[in-house]
């Protein structure tokens, strides 16, 4: 199995885990997680095709690797002056997954709502504009899959911003963003229509499927709850009815206990029953016999 050093030559061309990360040899703990977090995204096995995942995945557990050296002072010192990494402790290469999930927890749809409320009018919206609009050369269609949160609703917005840019030469002017014809920006919103309609269905889906889980959970509870209370009656009419506990081979039948009882219950009225009496009469006097 090849070593850290011998895979960052194999993986990325050169042994110098700096230069991996490209920062300099002096950077602090902020610069490294930044650095981390950009190449990993870059590797991550569930952001590249299914060929390309074997590969991935080691890639990434290399930059997992140098990023416990970097982030730890004492196997940095150790690397920055002998150009070693100790590759016995394989805590980081044993366990990236768990160390990705540590190191960036899940976001939620909170999370990016609150970010899309401090995002929209914000300096870095208004830089994100500028590079999409220059990047795709002031087509409104490659801006939209480059701003966030950007839709046909922002689009007067956006041209406001984008016009005061050309105004000023911050940015020069293309037609295609200027003069973008009618027939191309109703397809565009004719698109993103669809695609908003398709995400309103697919996020009742997901809401019905969370109810009906959550409807799951409530039914095997309350089967649960039903028989552990099942099981104390039987705890109760063994205690109660059972045969002698100090004999291991009795044991408590329910269906037997239940047919003795019913068969008493049958019996029971004819012995509260009157007797009979035979009367019959004797020298003009009525005698009781009973029967």
């Amino acid at each position: 199995m090849p070593s850290t050093l011998e895979s960052c030559e194999s993986f990325y061309g050169t042994r110098d885990v700096y230069k991996i990360f490209d920062v300099p040899k002096h950077a602090q703990e902020k610069e490294i997680k930044k650095a981390y977090y950009k190449l990993s995204l870059k590797v991550h096995p569930d952001r590249v095709k299914e060929n390309e995942k074997a590969e991935a995945t080691e890639k990434f557990k290399v930059l997992s690797k140098i990023y416990s050296i970097l982030s730890d002072a004492n196997k940095r010192a150790l690397y920055d002056e002998q150009g070693v990494i100790d590759d016995d402790d394989d805590s980081a290469g044993t366990k990236w997954i768990t160390m990705w999930q540590q190191f960036f927890k899940p976001i939620s749809t909170e999370d990016i709502s609150n970010f899309e409320k401090v995002y929209i009018g914000s300096e870095l919206e208004r830089n994100d504009i500028k590079k999409a609009y220059l990047a795709g050369k002031g087509c409104i269609n490659y801006m939209f899959n480059s701003v966030p949160f950007m839709s046909c609703e922002d689009e007067p917005r956006i041209y406001d911003i984008v016009k005061e840019m050309i105004a000023t030469e911050e940015v020069p002017e293309y037609k295609i963003f200027t003069e973008e014809p009618k027939a191309k920006r109703n397809r565009r919103h004719k698109k993103y229509a669809k695609e908003a309609e398709e995400a309103v269905a697919l996020k009742e889906k997901m809401e019905q499927k969370k109810q009906q889980e959550s409807l799951e959970q409530q039914i095997a509870q309350r089967q649960t709850e039903r028989q552990l209370g099942f099981s104390a009656i039987l705890d109760r009419l063994v205690e109660k009815y059972g045969q002698d506990e100090d004999d291991e081979n009795d044991t408590f039948d329910l269906d037997e206990y239940m047919t003795k009882n019913k068969s008493k219950s049958k019996k029971t009225p004819q012995k509260n029953n009157t007797k009979k009496r035979n009367r019959k009469v004797i020298k003009g006097r009525v005698s009781k016999k009973t029967v």
